[in-house]
């Protein structure tokens, strides 16, 4: 029986082989050629199902195709919402952030938002759930009238101005003929320059994208001919939801510990943790697991490190050196271990104002009970020193030829501070203790045999706990300030004209004197009289005066009298300060003109009167037996205001 001829095949030549081409779903192993002579198809060693695509990386596999797959990036898409849906289309795009956030790929989903065409939508719209007619070969970069540019091998002058040349033409298929330049903070100064004017006033058919990871880099010119978008880091539960989504999709076991050390290491970039998520799947061989993972980044162990922390506070220095021997033997370097111990700190810290932090889903369970009990017990000022020497450690370790040694000396001096005190809880505990002893206070004369003047002596003791309480006491401080020490020089006894200093009258009177206000001020607040001496001076501070008064009043009473001084703290309380001699001096006369019948009448007299202060009239006959005398300006003062001689 003889083959019919299809009646679609007329006008070819008998003989002729006719290629026929199957949809995907009916082809079998190949391309099916039919010989027109015999009638009889054979399948052609092509494309068959062994022939397989190459692998593609999970960052390209998984990359978003619209605004939906984005993550993280809320307040952008929602800004790109609102302008496309009222027909507010800027005509240019800035979009800044760190790697791996998305900036391409922003850059492509508006591109074909910008050209989205299908047989119902015929406009830029954000809604892109139906792939349009020009999507796929937008977002695999190979459209016509989408014209991607690398700025950091394309930077001259040259290369902006084929663009110039080009913009003019319309585009060939699509509605917008759309520029992404990436890295766009590489071009030349000439290169920005000569895209300034297209840039302000380009065709209605261009628009521009420019992606940039140093946006202080870009001139401001171009900036403002922009609309900016900052593109965020993304946060860590995000990540581990769609690392454990993509998994799923590729049929990964992989256990939450390890996503949040992936998701941690990524420090926000996707495209970060989907590259360490594909080298932990070769790593793990198909499953990963936390040891696979710790292993491949070069970690270490989070809940080793929370143990460690834990004997650095207790000031156990050999156990945080075993603790950090065990994790630098397992493959941990000494920067990694001080860097996540660093970590820790600002967990715990954070964790103390901030108790919600502990929800974050990159952390561990470990963590987030350990951080909390921590957070409770340590205080701020212990955290803060701890995290400024881990910094010092880690710099020092990162610099050092033997890092291990660098890290295990940190690590001794944090142990060492732990249970140390702050400057500023020493000097309330030396406050409160009443200040120098006499002893000390009498080494710090100038007495001893250095030969010179006095020196200024800090002695630091801890109270040994008394027989029975059990407790350790707190730190106590001893502290004399004297004048600087003399160099060795043979002693020379010099007449010097001394001034005479009995009370506190007498400083501020000498501070007046030499026209120190501020010091006066400081002595009649600041001052609390203990004994007063020749060449010595023992006082008690009040509680709003200034620790570095002792130090002051050294140099201001030698530089006023002419001799050496040491002022010691006492413990004793002294007398009041000048101040407050004169506020409860005041208070006083104001309780007794309150008892007076003449000022009770009159307070009973007018509601809400008050009397806020007593002067004592002074007697005429007193004024009148004042001493006067005329300047040579020809006033008349009392003795005691006379001006100094300006010949002194």
């Amino acid at each position: 029986m003889q083959p019919t001829a299809d009646p679609s095949l007329t006008g070819f030549d008998r003989g002729a082989n006719i290629l026929f081409e199957w949809p995907s779903g009916q082809r079998e192993g190949g391309t099916r050629i039919m010989d027109e002579t015999t009638g009889t198809t054979t399948v052609s060693a092509g494309a068959g199902a062994e022939n397989q695509a190459p692998y593609r990386v999970l960052a390209r596999k998984y990359r978003p195709k619209d605004f939906t797959d984005l993550i993280g990036q809320e307040p952008m898409v929602r800004t790109l919402t609102n302008a496309f849906s009222s027909g507010r289309i800027a005509q240019a795009w800035m979009l800044t952030g760190v790697r791996g956030v998305g900036k391409t790929t922003t850059a492509r989903i508006l591109a074909r938002a910008l050209n989205y065409e299908t047989a119902e939508i015929d406009k830029p719209t954000i809604d892109l759930t139906v792939p349009g007619e020009h999507c796929q070969a937008i977002m695999e970069g190979r459209h016509v009238d989408v014209i991607e540019m690398d700025a950091a091998s394309h930077t001259g002058i040259d290369d902006i101005r084929e663009i110039i040349e080009q913009v003019r033409y319309r585009p060939v298929s699509a509605r917008y003929k759309v520029y992404i330049i990436d890295e766009v903070h590489m071009l030349s100064n000439q290169a920005f320059n000569g895209l300034l004017k297209t840039l302000e006033e380009p065709p209605a058919h261009v628009k521009f994208i420019f992606a940039t990871t140093e946006i202080r880099k870009v001139p401001i010119t171009v900036l403002s001919r922009c609309q900016r978008f900052d593109l965020r880091r993304i946060d860590s539960g995000l990540l581990v939801a769609h690392f454990k989504n993509v998994a799923g999709q590729e049929g990964i076991a992989i256990d939450d510990e390890s996503l949040a050390m992936i998701a941690r290491a990524a420090e926000g970039s996707v495209r970060d943790g989907l590259s360490l998520l594909d080298q932990a799947i070769a790593h793990g061989g198909g499953s990963v697991d936390a040891e696979a993972v710790r292993s491949m980044l070069g970690l270490a162990d989070r809940s080793r490190i929370v143990g460690l922390f834990g004997s650095l506070m207790a000031g156990d220095v050999a156990g945080a050196l075993a603790s950090f021997r065990d994790q630098y033997d397992s493959g941990a370097g000494p920067s990694v271990i001080l860097t996540d111990l660093a970590d820790f700190t600002h967990l715990v810290t954070r964790l103390k104002f901030v108790p919600e932090a502990g929800q974050d889903p990159s952390l561990t369970e470990t963590e987030r009970e350990s951080g909390a009990d921590y957070a409770a017990k340590l205080s701020t000022v212990i955290l803060s020193r701890v995290w400024q020497m881990l910094l010092k450690g880690i710099s020092e370790t990162d610099t050092s030829s033997r890092p291990a040694a660098a890290a295990e000396m940190a690590l001794i001096r944090i142990a060492h501070a732990a249970n140390l005190p702050s400057p500023e809880d020493a000097l309330k505990a030396f406050q409160n203790s009443g200040g120098g002893s006499a002893e000390a206070s009498g080494q710090a004369s100038g007495n001893g045999p250095s030969g010179g003047g006095a020196t200024a002596r800090a002695v630091g003791e801890r109270r040994m706990p008394q027989g029975g309480n059990g407790g350790g006491g707190q730190p106590s401080m001893h502290l004399a300030h004297s004048a600087e020490p003399s160099v060795a020089a043979p002693a020379v006894s010099e007449p010097v004209e001394e001034v005479a200093i009995g009370s506190l009258e007498d400083m501020v009177a000498l501070a007046e004197k030499h026209r120190d206000i501020a010091m006066k001020v400081q002595i009649r607040t600041g001052v609390r009289l203990v004994r007063i001496e020749p060449g010595r001076l023992e006082i008690n501070l009040a509680p709003d005066a200034s620790p570095s008064l002792p130090g002051e009043l050294i140099k201001k009473l030698g530089d006023w009298t002419g001799a050496k001084w040491s002022v010691a703290l006492s413990r004793e309380e002294g007398a009041p300060t000048l101040a407050e001699r004169e506020t409860a001096k005041r208070e006083a006369l104001v309780s007794d003109a309150r008892q007076d019948p003449d000022v009770a009448a009159i307070l009973a007299r007018f509601p809400g009167a008050r009397v806020t202060d007593v002067r004592i009239a002074a007697l005429e006959e007193d004024l009148a037996a004042e001493a006067l005398s005329p300047t040579e300006d020809g006033d008349i003062l009392p003795e005691d205001l006379e001006p100094e001689d300006s010949s002194d």
